[in-house]
Formats: structure tokens, sequence, C-alpha cells
């Protein structure tokens, strides 16, 4: 018996040790680029002829691109504000809309439930860019492209999100409808039931919510460049970015694309680092019932 013991647990810590050495090799293939990515943000173009070379590590760290783009030669501070200005605003409101179109389908039964709860499961089928067009006149009728896309693309993104409430709703009816019975007899509104009881044992959903909400015009490229096409400070960082590959000066800006590449990394990696747990007890709980 203890031989067979003995057996199991060397065969169970051959099968970890393999594990963890797969683990080891996929983290280092997957953190490679981002290594070489900080590497060459710290490449001064000028001596090095603009980062283009065979070599790893740099000659000599230089801080050269990151005083480029918070300098006033270049408009990186502005880009960098309109992306944050916007993902903050989306943020806010598209988790306002989320909870209480979510609450309103989970709690609430009325007419036409559940034919509105299908006719968005259906529309939301459709890529958004069948829409891009009308989108585009529409804003144009409105002031919000160019040199108005910053509030544009935050109503664009706002103005939809209620279909987005499919996790948000699953995690709200896990909470158990005796809570708001319960509050109902004492006297509390459904406002109140929500405000005072659903909101705080929701905390995990809502901030799983915000930092999708946040994530998405942050990363925005597509959409950001048709508004706000032909306006340079209207645009966010990924188009701005994307537009130095684009210019001759390849060579020239290659260090710099690198380190705001960096600069744009940072913060939602502390935020998920951060709310990492709240984030995962968002999408387990949200996906129990649906």
């Amino acid at each position: 018996m203890a031989k067979n013991n003995g057996s199991m647990k060397r065969r169970r810590a051959i099968g970890n040790a393999f594990t963890y050495l797969v683990l080891i090799i996929i983290s280092i293939i997957w953190l490679f680029p981002f290594f070489c990515l900080i590497m060459q943000s710290f490449r001064s173009y000028i001596t090095e002829f603009g980062g283009m070379v065979n070599y790893l590590f740099p000659k000599e760290f230089s801080l050269d691109s990151y005083k480029f783009l918070l300098s006033e030669d270049c408009q990186f501070v502005r880009w960098y504000g309109n992306t944050l200005t916007i993902a903050l605003f989306v943020a806010v409101l598209q988790t306002i809309v989320v909870i209480c179109v979510s609450y309103a389908l989970s709690r609430m039964r009325f007419k036409g439930r559940k034919a509105l709860m299908n006719f968005w499961l259906v529309l939301g089928m459709f890529p958004g860019f069948l829409t891009m067009i009308c989108l585009y006149f529409l804003l144009k009728q409105l002031g919000l492209t160019q040199a108005g896309a910053v509030p544009g693309l935050i109503l664009i993104s706002v103005a939809s999100s209620g279909m987005g409430y499919y996790v948000c709703k699953g995690y709200m009816d896990t909470v158990p409808k005796a809570l708001d019975e319960a509050a109902r007899i004492d006297g509390a509104t459904r406002a109140q039931v929500l405000y005072i009881m659903m909101i705080p044992m929701a905390k995990p959903i809502i901030i799983y919510t915000a930092l999708t909400a946040f994530m998405a015009p942050w990363c925005d490229y597509v959409f950001a460049s048709y508004v706000a096409f032909g306006h340079s400070e209207s645009y966010n960082v990924a188009v701005a970015m994307q537009r130095w590959v684009w210019t001759n000066d390849f060579q020239g800006y290659f260090t710099r694309f690198c380190a705001g590449g960096i600069l744009v990394a940072v913060p939602v990696t502390i935020l998920f680092m951060c709310l990492q747990k709240y984030y995962v007890e968002g999408v387990t709980g949200g996906a129990v019932k649906g």
C-alpha cells in the first residue's frame, strides 16, 4: 500500500513538473514581445539610427522617446487625454445604463419583456460595422465628427450599451428575490432596493461592467479613426500612433511608438491587477444564470 502511494506521489510530482514547465515556456513566449517593446522604448532613435538594429538590448538606455511624447512638439498628451476622457465617461455612463436595464429585466415582469430580450439578442448578432456609415452621417448632422469626435464617440458607445445586459442580469438573477420582497414590505421603493441593496451586493459585476466599458474605447481604433478623420486634435492614442506607423519616417518614430505603447498599457495593467478578484467574481457569477 505504501509502495503504491509513493508511486502515485511520484507520478503526480512528474505531472506537476511537466505542467509547470509547459506553463513557463508559454509565459516566456507570451511575454517576449512585451519585453522587446520595453527594450525598444528605451533605445535612442538619434544615436542608434531610429532603433532599426539587429540586437535586442539598446547600447545605451535613453528616455528620449518618453521626453518627446511629453514635449510640446508632440500632441501625445492631448491624444492621451482624449482617450482617457472617452474611456472614463463611457465607463461611468455605460455602467449606470447596464445596471438599470439588468435590474429591470431581472426583477420586473412586464408585457413584452421576453420579446424585447429576444430582439436585443438577435440585434446583437449583427456586427457593428454595418452601422458605421449611418452613424457617421448622423453624427455629422449633429456636429459630432472631426472637431467634435470626442463627445460623438462617447454618445455612440453609451447609446447602445443597454444591449450588453446579459452578464449583469445573470449575476442579479443569483440574488434571492426574497430580499427584494422583504424590503418592499418595509416600504422601500424599486429605486431604493436597487441603490441600497442590489448595488452593494452586485459589486463584482459592477466592477466587471466598468472595466469592460473602459477597455472598449481605450483600445478603439476603427470607429475612432472614422469619426475623427482628418482632425489630429481629436485623435485617440490608437489612431495617432497608427498614423506614426504610416509616416515615411518609420525609423524615427519606431522607438516613440514603443514608448507610447508602454504608456498606454501601464494604467490598464495596474487597473486589472488591482481589480482582478472582482473581475473574476463578476464573470463567474454572471455565467450561472441567464
